[in-house]
C-alpha cells in the first residue's frame, strides 16, 4: 500500500489523551473532466480533514487499481506514471516528517502549502517556456520557430503539460524517439534535434535546482546524443550551366533563379543575408555586408557574372540605400518578427520556383536556396584550400569547415580506389 501514517505526541487534557495524526495518500479523484478521465492526486489527511494536490495527469477509472493504489498495466503509460506516483508520494512524505518534526497544529490545507511550498513543482513546461521566451527577446526568431514546435512534439507525446523532470527518464526519451519516427515520420536528423532541445531544457533545470544532477538522462552510458552521418547534395558544373542557360522562365522563375546564383556566385551567402543586400553595400567592386548568423563583416569581390544579376533591378532603385532584391522593400525593418517572416516566406516562394526550374532544366536533384552552399562546396571540392574556403563560408570553427566540406572532397578516395583495381 503506498501510503504512510505518521502520528506526532500527544495531549494530556485530564484524563482524556487527544492523539494529532496526519498522513499522505495517493488517491484518483472522482472528478472527471470533459474527457471523461479521472485525476491522479496526493491526498492530504489531518485528524479526518482532507486536501489534495493533483499531479497534472488523468487516466479512465478502469485503469486504475484502487486496492493497491496503482495504475493498471492496461494503460500505456502504467510504469511511467507509477514511478512518478511512488516518487511524488516519497517526496511529501519526506516534507510531511520534517514540517511534523517543527509544528503540530497545522491543518491539512497548511500541510499542503507548506509542502508544496518546499517541493518545488516547476514543471518541463514551465522551464521551456522561459527558454522560448528568452529566444524571443534575443531575437533568434529562426531557432524559436524550430524549437517551439520540438517543445510541442514533447508535451503532445507526454499527453500532459504538468509534465515533470523526474518523469524524463531514458525509457522515456527512447520512446519519445519511437514515437518521432514513427508517428510524426521525422528522420534520425530531425529526432536527435528534438533530443538537444529536451536537453538544452533538462540542463537549465538542474542548474535552477529544480531536478537533481543524478537524474540527468543524457551521457555515454545513457541517452546518446548522436548525429548521424547525412549527404551533402551539390550541383556540378554542368547542372549549374543549365540553370544559367534555360530559357523560358516566368518572371518569378527569372527572380527566384537571380537569387539562387547569386548566393551561389558568393560561396552560398544564406538567403536571410542575400535578401538584405543594399545597392550602397557595394562599392569598389565589391560586396560589403554583414551576416545576419553571426555579425561577421564581409568583404567579397563581385564576380564578373553577378553584374547581369544587378542590371536586372537596376531600373527599380530610386536611392542608393534601396535593397537590390524587392523582398524587404515592404518589410518592417524595426521589428525582427516582421523581417523574420518575410525571409520565411520569400524563401518558400524561392524553393517552389526552383522546383519547377530544375524541371525545366531536366535537373533531377532537389534544388533549394540551401543548395547553393552545397553546389559551391560540391564544385569546390579540394581545389581550394580550406582556411580559404572557412573565409568564404565564414565559419568561426575551421573544424566546422573541414566537416561540411569533407562532403564534397572525393579526389583521394577515388584515387585510391583507381590505383588497385586498374590492373
Amino acid at each position: 500500500m503506498l501510503y504512510l501514517c505518521c502520528t506526532k505526541n500527544a495531549y494530556l487534557y485530564g484524563t482524556n489523551i487527544k492523539v494529532m495524526t496526519s498522513n499522505t495518500k495517493i488517491v484518483l479523484r472522482k472528478k472527471p473532466n470533459k474527457q471523461g478521465l479521472y485525476p491522479l492526486a496526493i491526498r492530504i489527511t489531518k485528524n479526518r480533514r482532507s486536501n489534495y494536490h493533483y499531479i497534472g495527469h488523468y487516466i479512465s477509472e478502469k485503469h486504475w487499481d484502487e486496492k493497491n493504489k496503482r495504475v493498471r498495466k492496461s494503460h500505456a503509460n502504467a510504469d511511467r506514471l507509477n514511478n512518478l506516483l511512488t516518487s511524488k508520494l516519497s517526496e511529501a512524505n519526506k516534507a510531511l516528517l520534517n514540517l511534523q518534526s517543527e509544528n503540530n497544529d497545522i491543518s491539512a490545507n497548511q500541510i499542503k502549502k507548506e509542502i508544496y511550498s518546499s517541493l518545488d513543482s516547476t514543471s518541463f513546461s514551465d522551464v521551456a517556456q522561459e527558454y522560448l521566451n528568452e529566444l524571443e527577446r534575443d531575437n533568434k526568431l529562426s531557432r524559436l520557430s524550430s524549437d517551439k514546435t520540438r517543445v510541442n512534439h514533447l508535451l503532445k507525446f507526454a499527453k500532459s503539460n504538468q509534465l515533470t523532470f523526474q518523469e524524463i527518464d531514458e525509457r522515456f526519451l527512447k520512446k519519445f524517439k519511437v514515437y518521432l519516427k514513427t508517428k510524426r515520420s521525422l528522420t534520425e536528423r530531425s529526432a536527435i534535434n528534438n533530443l538537444i532541445v529536451i536537453r538544452t531544457i533538462y540542463n537549465r533545470a538542474i542548474k535552477m535546482g529544480i531536478v537533481d544532477r543524478k537524474l540527468y538522462p543524457f551521457g555515454s552510458d545513457k541517452i546518446r546524443i548522436k548525429f548521424p552521418e547525412t549527404e551533402k547534395v551539390g550541383l556540378t558544373i554542368e547542372e549549374i550551366k543549365k540553370i544559367e542557360s534555360i530559357e523560358d522562365l516566368t518572371k518569378t522563375e527569372i527572380h527566384s533563379r537571380n537569387v539562387w546564383l547569386f548566393s551561389f556566385y558568393l560561396a552560398g551567402i544564406r538567403v536571410a543575408d542575400v535578401l538584405k543586400i543594399r545597392w550602397s553595400d557595394i562599392y569598389d567592386g565589391r560586396l560589403h555586408y554583414r551576416m545576419n548568423k553571426n555579425s561577421k563583416l564581409l568583404s567579397l569581390k563581385m564576380p564578373e557574372k553577378i553584374l547581369s544579376i544587378l542590371n536586372y533591378y537596376l531600373d527599380d532603385k530610386q536611392k542608393d540605400n534601396d535593397f537590390v532584391f524587392p523582398e524587404m522593400k515592404k518589410a518592417d525593418l524595426k521589428n525582427t518578427k516582421d523581417v523574420y517572416a518575410k525571409t520565411k516566406t520569400a524563401n518558400k516562394k524561392f524553393n517552389k520556383y526552383l522546383e519547377q526550374i530544375a524541371e525545366k532544366a531536366e535537373i533531377s536533384k532537389k534544388l533549394t536556396m540551401h543548395i547553393a552552399r552545397h553546389s559551391f562546396g560540391n564544385i569546390s571540392g579540394d581545389k581550394i584550400p580550406i582556411q580559404m574556403l572557412q573565409k568564404l563560408y565564414r565559419h568561426s570553427s575551421i573544424t566546422t569547415t573541414i566537416l561540411y566540406q569533407s562532403n564534397f572532397m572525393h579526389k583521394d578516395t577515388d584515387d585510391a580506389l583507381e590505383s588497385v583495381i586498374n590492373f
